[in-house]
């Protein structure tokens, strides 16, 4: 079926850069706001809007009723949930199909296949994909913990079995440590995903996260699209990605995309996913979890495809096949993505809310900025302090970089505190630009470095 009308089920940059997907395809978008989003950018743009609620997520965005209501009050054929919110709750995505509207996402069953990371780790080595050593599902008791640990061997990692984003985990050296920290993470991942449960898996130091975009149509065609290098991270959330990965050769990026198809098709996935992986320094790969809908992350990948990853996610869920294979994905040149976020690194990365009194984007050739920000726009102290991303590309790594170095020095971004100074230092660090990565970089090249200047 052609879509006419779909409803956007999130807000900020993922909800703009939906709704100019939507009207590039001749789409009509619906958007849903809260009380605190009446003036968002996302609201503007859009065909039509409907407030779903007060400010809190959870009476707004995350409001089923009220978001299935403003689907059928205004007609819409689909639901897009971008990243976050309800865009990884299985029981969302039947609701949608219950009342007739298609979720634009893989089927509820893969979704729930996915959503339990311990269950995911079974299956994915079921399906022939390399999974570091761990617990057989969620560990019951502290006495199992000690003995799945000693098992595989220390350190070990403590994880939530219902989320990700490094809430309910908690690493462990010594069994001595472990039985401190496995209250602790299983209380975290109560509050944060409703669920107690944590499983453990071997901890791998200096590690790469490097991860597979995926896509797939409902007429058994899939394809990956290569690798992102999202290594550098602060408290487990992603900083600075790039494409492709300066650590990934054609063959080792081939094996990867391979073991990621496996997985894909073994549980019947449909749409676009990110199958996430753990480097090692020997080049050794292992399933981490999958992400059943679109990433922050994907403009890279669409920068060095030239694939637009939303209009593919509509294109599927309309029923269309991909209309190409594997050789029909070429790689060409290097992006890299700079997540702009409102918080304050001088003080522990607080979230900094306020009004952005001016903002000046950079521009020029292989500059892009996808954002929800403006001069005169309100960042809400509600919701995620990410107000936009900046993307560049190039023909290889270097060019890439020096222009990204650019770019940050174009921005401007006035009246609140942002991460930019933090994000120019990262570019600028000759480990950076040599490659030499791992999730521990921004800590140990970036933060304690400034944390020691500081002192003197």
């Amino acid at each position: 079926m052609e879509f006419r009308k779909v409803l956007v089920a999130n807000r900020g940059e993922i909800a703009v850069r939906i709704i100019r997907a939507l009207h590039q395809m001749n789409v009509e978008a619906v958007a849903i706001y809260s009380e605190a989003d009446r003036d968002a950018l996302h609201v503007r743009l859009a065909d039509q809007a409907v407030c779903v609620g007060p400010a809190p997520s959870t009476q707004s965005y995350l409001n089923t009723p009220n978001i299935i209501s403003a689907a059928l009050l205004t007609g819409v054929d689909a639901i897009h949930p971008g990243y976050g919110y309800l865009s990884e709750r299985a029981d969302f995505s039947e609701i949608c199909e219950s009342h007739g509207i298609v979720f634009i996402g893989p089927p509820a069953a893969a979704i729930q296949q996915m959503g339990d990371k311990a269950q995911a780790r079974a299956f994915m080595r079921q399906a022939g994909v390399p999974v570091l050593p761990g617990s057989e599902g969620p560990v019951s008791s502290e006495r199992q913990a000690l003995k799945v640990a000693g098992e595989i061997g220390y350190p070990v990692l403590v994880k939530a079995s219902a989320g990700g984003g490094g809430r309910g985990m908690r690493a462990a050296a010594t069994p001595e440590e472990l039985q401190r920290v496995l209250q602790p993470a299983r209380n975290e991942a109560e509050a944060a995903f409703g669920s107690a449960d944590v499983y453990l898996e071997r901890l791998i130091t200096r590690p790469r996260h490097v991860e597979i975009q995926v896509l797939a149509d409902r007429h058994g065609h899939a394809v990956h699209l290569g690798e992102r290098e999202c290594s550098l991270q602060r408290r487990h959330q992603k900083v600075v990605e790039e494409s492709p990965s300066p650590a990934v050769s054609p063959e080792l990026r081939a094996r990867m995309g391979e073991a990621a198809l496996r997985g894909v098709q073994a549980c019947g996935y449909v749409n676009a996913g990110t199958v996430e992986f753990l480097l090692d320094e020997q080049g050794n790969f292992y399933f981490l979890e999958m992400n059943t809908r679109i990433q922050v992350e994907h403009p890279v990948t669409e920068e060095v495809t030239g694939l637009d990853l939303v209009r593919e996610q509509i294109r599927i869920a309309e029923g269309e096949p991909l209309g190409y294979d594997q050789a029909g994905v070429v790689i060409r040149g290097h992006a890299i993505e700079c997540r702009l976020n409102a918080e304050d690194p001088s003080r522990n990365f607080m979230p900094s809310p306020g009004l952005i009194r001016r903002y000046h984007v950079p521009g020029g050739p292989g500059v892009r900025v996808d954002s929800a920000a403006f001069a005169g726009y309100v960042v809400p102290p509600y919701y995620d302090s990410m107000f936009g991303k900046l993307i560049v590309r190039d023909r290889d790594r270097a060019g890439a970089i020096a222009r990204m170095s650019e770019a940050l020095d174009e921005l401007e971004v006035e009246g609140l505190a942002t991460n930019i100074a933090l994000l120019r230092a990262i570019v600028r660090d000759p480990v950076f630009q040599a490659g030499t990565l791992s999730t521990d970089f921004i800590e140990e090249r970036i933060l304690k470095p400034a944390q020691l200047q500081g002192r003197r």
